[in-house]
């Protein structure tokens, strides 16, 4: 991987270079997944299954895939599996519970009465990639928070597949309490759940990760339903010193590069013989991986190790990056913590390797990419319920309120909002 000495930051914020070569395409896409939103609109079932058989080569009669279909790829599940999606279960609910809020009344001022009450959504729909992208880990992260909130349905879509949708990810749906999954993939997936079918419900909010045509359609139909966010490629920032271990550093920074091409490993650091020994494992490390092919492509296009004058730099540098995953490979790695202000998830020290947080430790997985963690936050609990303020006066409390009502009310031109209030004592 690339080492990088003596650069400002401004520079070395020009090798964080996000726009995708993707997005090189945008405006055809753009065109694409309107048609496509507008034709599923129109035609419905239809449409889904028109697409099914253009895009996925499958021929579907039922868009919803049976219940015995999802039970019995969770009885025939290796146990191994069952055992690990449990176990990756148990830790997000006990974590994400910690998430729940809970409304308020505040009734101290004399005939006032105001508060804010928590409604969870009747309904959310996720997304699930198929191919090598169907993580069963993600379904749990998406769906769990869900529950926790009391969301009434929850609805899974997923691109049909020639051999039927994959074991892990039916086990996974029914370990995490899915109530319906449907087979359809693409723009058109999307287009379904924010806008309902004869078969596909209409739902409040669609999360979960998908290609670049996914990620088009999230954005145009944002506004009739909510989205989580527009997620990028995966990325990883490491700081570390010479206390870390640089084989255990650079197997982690492979551990992101290997999602895709575009995927961004980076690591600051303020010594260059730390930064050429994590180099030299990289470059050993990746040609022995089943996806050299991807991680090669993403360390060679993509990463870059920082060489910084010291910590303080380093810390300027990351929260300047705002990096999706930021693991802290420092001795006492916990007194850095304040020290950070922009990361969507933050890994403690030299044993707190990056996919413990992917699969088991109970923090959500689904993170703000692509710099977005300088404002977004990861998935939780209270992205799946909605605040609700009411607010009740008794007319002696109007009364005392009244002038300060009225003023305000025509100094902003107003008239009729200021004489709502004069009609309950004229």
């Amino acid at each position: 991987m690339k080492i990088l000495k003596n650069q400002t930051l401004d520079e070395l914020l020009k090798q964080v270079d996000r726009q995708t070569d993707q997005q090189a395409n945008q405006p055809e896409v753009e065109a694409t997944v309107s048609e496509i939103i507008a034709n599923v609109i129109k035609n419905g079932d239809k449409a889904l299954k028109e697409y099914s058989r253009k895009f996925d080569k499958v021929e579907l009669d039922d868009l919803r895939v049976p219940q015995k279909d999802i039970d019995n790829a969770y009885e025939n599940a290796n146990q191994d599996l069952l055992n690990a999606l449990n176990l990756a279960k148990n830790n997000i609910v006990s974590y994400h519970k910690k998430e729940i809020q809970n409304g308020f009344v505040d009734a101290k001022q004399k005939g006032v009465v105001r508060g804010e009450k928590i409604t969870p959504l009747a309904a959310v729909g996720l997304y699930v990639p198929g191919g090598t992208a169907a993580y069963p880990s993600s379904i749990l992260m998406n769906v769990i928070p869900a529950k926790l909130a009391g969301v009434g349905k929850i609805v899974m879509v997923t691109p049909p597949q020639k051999d039927g949708i994959g074991q892990a990810v039916l086990a996974a749906a029914k370990i995490a309490g899915i109530d319906e999954i449907y087979q359809v993939g693409g723009a058109q997936a999307i287009a379904a759940l924010a806008y309902g079918t004869e078969s596909i419900p209409r739902v409040d909010k669609i999360t979960g990760p998908g290609n670049i045509f996914v990620a088009v359609a999230k954005k145009q139909v944002f506004g009739q339903v909510d989205i989580d966010m527009i997620a990028g490629p995966s990325e990883i920032g490491v700081i570390a010193d010479d206390s870390a271990n640089p084989k255990e550093v650079a197997a982690d920074l492979l551990s992101q590069a290997e999602h895709d091409k575009m995927a961004r490993p980076m690591m600051v650091t303020p010594s260059e013989k730390f930064a050429q020994a994590v180099s030299d494992e990289m470059d050993r490390q990746v040609k022995t991986l089943p996806r050299e092919e991807i991680a090669s492509a993403a360390v060679k296009n993509k990463g870059f190790i920082a060489v910084v004058d010291d910590i303080d730099e380093a810390f300027t540098v990351m929260n300047a990056i705002a990096p999706e995953h930021l693991e802290i490979e420092l001795e006492d790695a916990m007194q850095y913590l304040n020290q950070i202000k922009n990361a969507g998830s933050v890994f403690l020290g030299f044993n707190a390797s990056e996919p413990v947080g992917d699969y088991v430790a109970g923090p959500n997985h689904i993170l703000p990419t692509g710099g977005t963690a300088r404002f977004f936050s990861p998935l939780g609990v209270s992205d799946f319920v909605k605040r609700t303020q009411f607010v009740t006066y008794s007319r002696e409390a109007l009364k005392k309120e009244e002038k300060a009502i009225t003023t305000l009310a025509r100094v902003e031109g107003l008239e009729a909002h200021a004489r709502a209030v004069e009609s309950r004592f004229n």
